[in-house]
């Protein structure tokens, strides 16, 4: 059972369910998986099922686990202000005529990545002692800018009450302010319930104010840029001590690190770390210890242990790292981690056998999610919350035994078990996904967050 050692406050990991429409499509540049695993045909019952299986597991290990909905998907409305007309029917033949790769866009199930969801600031760390929450507007990509939108939407309606949640609008949609939401945030703290530093990473400058010619990606896009951070942590009311900026290696995104949970996690004082994870390590720890009111513990994996190559097939560092009642932590690693020698003695020589209090392994098959290129750190948003707070939230998104089994038989009346892209134009498919998504709503007790039921 886990328990924090600090007061009420706990972690929740918001996991997204997976949509009907999970595809490979390999949409996402940089993204070695996504790219790899492009076309191939998916699973999406499977991929569901396998996502509430960790769920599952985690909350009978005694973390609080939430769920958040997916998207609603195809997005018919994104292709009619593309200049597609007609009926669905109509809409969806021609896109996929003229331009499959938008109906592949429209189409993604990228939403069950929660990490990108939104940056999150507990109450603990905000001036006015509310829960923050900023949704990334995800500009980088197209099929992930469309979900902003639904995403504020679900959020407000999960964090209702405005004496305790504030929420802010996502960052201009520009180039300059590109966000990509935690997967690009840790906060580290004593425990939960200790106040934290937030660290935030980022892979390019966008206003060159001070002349600095800083070391770029060559092969890759960064995607999030320091001015995106800087202003979720405005937002937020985040003081200067409070926060610290650490530009990501563009080594790293080159290799196909394309956000800082790809080669970083954190939890508590724990940094778990690779060697090329941050382009000036020293002055990252330097700073995090000058803020911490607790020592920091790095736990770094040297390149000669993990090659970036290892890092970014196995998904090491896109890992769940929780805390436990006695104070030791439990990483919950894709079971890619022990199909690669290097990585799996890592985990056991280095990580287990070393001076941090990471004391047991946990292996969960996510391959769905992992062919896209999203491990458990992917699939889950990180929420520090009090016990208030937790009763405070609307909806039915806490998971238990009854809504697990609920969402299961949900899956299996609504899901298909096989989805190849060229399946996508199926207009059964955007009627089977709205059934779904009403359905859904309603299990969920969220009201009505989705296009189609705002009319």
């Amino acid at each position: 059972m886990s328990e924090l050692r600090n007061g009420d406050y706990r972690e929740v990991n918001f996991d997204g369910l997976v949509g009907p429409t999970h595809n490979y499509a390999g949409l996402a540049l940089g993204n070695v998986a996504s790219m790899t695993h492009g076309g191939l045909v998916a699973n999406p019952r499977e991929a569901a099922l396998q996502g509430l299986a960790k769920m599952k597991a985690l909350m009978e290990m005694g973390y609080p686990q939430g769920v958040l909905p997916p998207q609603q998907r195809p997005d018919l409305g994104a292709l009619r202000a593309l200049g597609f007309s007609g009926s669905d029917e109509r809409v969806l033949a021609r896109a996929a005529g003229e331009a499959p790769q938008l109906l592949r866009a429209v189409c993604s199930a990228s939403s069950m990545w929660t990490a990108n969801a939104a940056t999150v600031t507990p109450s603990l760390d905000a001036p006015d002692g509310r829960v923050h929450l900023t949704p990334a507007n995800l500009q980088s990509s197209f099929h992930r800018f469309l979900e902003p939108a639904t995403t504020a939407r679900v959020l407000a309606a999960i964090f209702h009450d405005p004496s305790r949640f504030a929420h802010h609008p996502a960052l201009p949609a520009t180039p300059a302010f590109s966000d990509e939401g935690a997967a690009n945030h840790t906060r580290l703290a004593g425990d939960h319930g200790e106040p934290g530093v937030h660290l935030y990473v980022y892979g390019r400058k966008a206003f060159g104010w001070d002349n600095e010619i800083a070391p770029a990606p060559k092969r890759f896009p960064a995607r999030q840029t320091l001015e995106a951070s800087q202003a979720v942590a405005r937002q937020h009311g985040l003081a200067d001590h409070q926060r610290v900026f650490a530009q990501q290696h563009p080594e790293a995104i080159d290799a196909g690190v394309f956000h800082n949970d790809v080669i970083a996690v954190g939890n508590g004082p724990v940094l778990l770390y690779h060697e090329m994870a941050f382009l000036d390590e020293a002055a990252v720890l330097d700073e995090l210890r000058a803020r911490l009111a607790t020592p920091l513990i790095p736990v770094r994996v040297p390149a000669e242990a993990v090659s970036l190559a290892d890092a970014v097939g196995s998904y090491l560092f896109n890992s769940q790292l929780l805390s436990n009642r006695d104070g030791s932590m439990t990483l919950v690693v894709p079971g890619e981690c022990q199909e690669r020698e290097s990585v799996w003695r890592t985990i056991q020589d280095h990580l287990l056998a070393g001076p941090n209090p990471i004391a047991e392994v946990v292996v969960k098959d996510v391959k769905q999610s992992m062919r896209n290129g999203g491990g458990p750190a992917c699939l889950r948003l990180r929420v520090v919350l009090s016990a208030e707070e937790r009763a405070a939230f609307s909806g039915r998104v806490l998971l238990d035994d009854a809504l697990h089994g609920e969402l299961v038989a949900w899956v299996g009346r609504h899901y298909r078990d096989r989805l190849a892209p060229e399946e996508l134009a199926d207009p059964q498919l955007a009627e089977e996904t709205r059934q779904a998504l009403d359905e859904l709503t309603g299990i969920l007790a969220l009201g009505s967050v989705y296009p189609f039921q705002l009319g």
